[in-house]
């Protein structure tokens, strides 16, 4: 049994590399989907890959590590817009799932979405089962202008709270990546992550409270990976959730 899963994961990847994939957008599928029953990156429906955040694996490792995290204040806004961190979901990148064909939101659908099919060929996602971490809600997702942004790609530290915490002083290259990064994304509940906005921890918490110390974990990991820094008040937050975590 697990030599022909292995069998078939190379047999999509061989199709991968030989069709290409093209960028994304918001338009119906155009042609019949190709239905695929589990996450192309999982073995395991709704189980989280390689891909995913390197978060310390319980409490006492994340509050080990958010105590390596710089505090200060928050840099004012001056000079910030989206275009700062590059042009959105580039599969220009040098992080995983950089230059594989596909642009990065529909990566993170297929690693986060199961039951996916496609539409012209293995990079669209065409629609999909979203068990989404943030609400504990079951959402389906379907491709097209009224119906994409039911799901939206979450970039866990946001780029806003990034630029005032370090990333104004980056290069252009090391801001793209962190707004593709696969380990700083997650598909989401689209009016939860308008809700969230540019909140910090000290500000902004899922509302599914089963989710919040993997949340925060996430956060410091990936603060920690790109030395961004936290505020004395975020630093608190992080440190109360976590002291209510295994």
């Amino acid at each position: 049994m697990r030599a022909r899963v292995v069998v078939q994961m190379l047999c999509v990847a061989l199709v991968s590399v030989a069709t290409g994939c093209g960028v994304i957008d918001s338009s119906p599928p155009a042609t019949t989907p190709t239905t695929r029953t589990t996450n192309l990156l999982t073995s395991t429906a709704g189980q989280q890959n390689s891909w995913s955040t390197s978060a310390p694996a319980n409490a006492v490792a994340a509050r080990a590590q958010l105590a390596t995290l710089a505090i200060k204040g928050r840099a004012p806004m001056t000079g910030y817009g989206r275009s700062q961190f590059g042009r959105a979901w580039s599969d220009a990148v040098t992080v995983d799932g950089g230059h594989n064909g596909c642009d990065t939101r529909d990566d993170i659908l297929k690693r986060d979405l199961t039951n996916i099919t496609f539409v012209g060929g293995v990079c669209k996602v065409a629609s999909g089962t979203l068990n989404d971490p943030y609400t504990g809600k079951t959402i389906k997702f379907v491709r097209g202008d009224r119906t994409s942004m039911k799901v939206q790609i979450d970039h866990v530290v946001p780029l806003a709270d990034a630029w005032q915490k370090g990333a104004q002083q980056w290069t252009a290259d090391k801001r793209l990546n962190l707004a593709n990064d696969p380990r700083n994304l997650l598909a989401v509940d689209g009016s939860t992550n308008q809700a969230k906005g540019a909140g910090d921890a000290a500000t902004w918490l899922p509302p599914n409270k089963s989710f919040r110390c993997t949340y925060v974990s996430k956060q410091i990991a990936i603060k920690a990976a790109y030395r961004l820094w936290v505020t004395q008040a975020e630093h608190d937050a992080m440190e109360r959730m976590l002291a209510t975590c295994k």
